[in-house]
């Protein structure tokens, strides 16, 4: 029997295990979290929208079965109300509009309920991590995976994992490792083959978000909304309506910021927060007072060189010091990773067809230009 220990329980690491629990015993698939807060970085504190058409030709087959993968959940599950999904309208502020409000500002509706719509990530992260522990799933939180251990022939058989609130060492039985940890992948697969001949193409892009809510307005009946704007403020501010009346504004990007050790280490900056408030109240309209808010965010996103996510099998031929894995489906270092801005979009369909990968069944997207390089 095949163990399977996957290194991040953000979205991409949940959505995986989702959906290997569907064909192999939960009790033989292991999470190593080794930050103290769960879903500290993007996969808490991402916008949620999803859209089903608006990748590259590379990425198209798996953001339309990703869409659909995120409508099957919510309609099976209550999603609704338990992960605030939702049908999404979507606008771009254009010079040249095909709808104008009553005020005089011009927008051009760029994606419709058939092909966008909205989550709210950290609410569905939570309702899979429950999911994948009814099925049997292990959590080792917060623990760090110090090392990989080979049987007689060489092979991955054990990861070495160390609960860093008790300072103890287990091993545990691995034969397939997953490394889907978003920005910090290449550290960890570092840590853990130090003699590898490749280097994980991720880096980190630190940026800010804003949860607010118009005071005294009650738009808990009112429909999803994304807004894509260049209003002038000096950066492209994106805003996303929430079931329940929440607004999801972000935008302030912060390159320069280096990617700390763990997530939640990095302070806030205070005027990141500000010009996210000022130009949330500008463009919808409701002075800055009167903007409740409910959330202050910084998260580091996964991004590529090429801009699409990396799905794949690294060849045992990389791994180095002579380590190899079990042949087929039985075994495999794999990745999953550098999804960008799209980690939410794209969650479900990455599990899916890195479970199907996994286990040797037929993938249901064409991802075969999403490989190692």
């Amino acid at each position: 029997m095949s163990s399977t220990v996957i290194l991040g329980s953000g979205i991409i690491g949940l959505s995986i295990a989702h959906y290997l629990a569907d064909h192999q015993p939960g009790s033989t698939i292991h999470f190593v979290e080794p930050s103290p807060e769960l879903f500290a970085s993007a996969s808490g504190y991402a916008g949620g929208f999803l859209a089903r058409d608006w990748f590259s030709a590379k990425s198209a087959s798996l953001g339309a079965l990703s869409f659909d993968e995120h409508k099957r959940l919510a309609e099976e599950n209550h999603g609704k109300e338990k992960w605030g999904w939702s049908t999404s309208t979507t606008y771009s502020h254009a010079a040249a509009p095909i709808k104008k409000s009553r005020n005089g500002e011009r927008w051009l509706i760029i994606g419709d309920s058939e092909a966008t719509g909205q989550v709210e990530p950290l609410r569905l992260c939570n309702f899979l991590l429950e999911t994948c522990k009814s099925e049997g799933v292990h959590l080792q939180h917060p623990a760090t995976a110090l090392s990989i251990n080979t049987d007689l022939r060489g092979e991955l058989s054990t990861v070495c994992i160390g609960d860093t609130s008790s300072s103890t060492e287990t091993d545990v039985p691995c034969t397939r490792l997953v490394i889907a940890a978003g920005a910090w992948s290449p550290r960890v697969f570092t840590q853990l083959y130090p003699g590898a001949s490749i280097e994980l193409p991720i880096s980190s892009l630190a940026g800010h978000s804003l949860v607010i809510k118009p005071s005294g307005d009650d738009t808990t009946q009112a429909g999803c909304h994304a807004i894509f704007s260049t209003d002038g403020a000096g950066f492209s501010p994106e805003l996303f309506s929430r079931v329940g009346g929440h607004i999801y504004i972000a935008g302030v990007n912060a390159p320069e910021l280096p990617l700390p050790d763990l997530p939640g280490q990095t302070p806030i900056s205070p005027a990141a927060i500000d010009q996210l408030q000022q130009t949330a109240g500008r463009i919808i309209h409701v002075p800055e007072g009167d903007l409740e808010v409910v959330r202050k965010g910084l998260c580091f996103r996964p991004v590529t060189a090429s801009g699409e996510p990396i799905l794949a099998r690294i060849p045992d031929s990389r791994l180095g010091d002579g380590i190899s894995t079990r042949p087929g489906a039985e075994g495999g270092v794999f990745l999953a990773a550098g999804h960008g801005p799209w980690g939410i979009s794209l969650s479900l369909g990455t599990g899916k067809v890195m479970a199907e990968m996994m286990q040797g069944r037929k993938l249901s997207a064409d991802i075969s230009r999403l490989g190692l390089t």
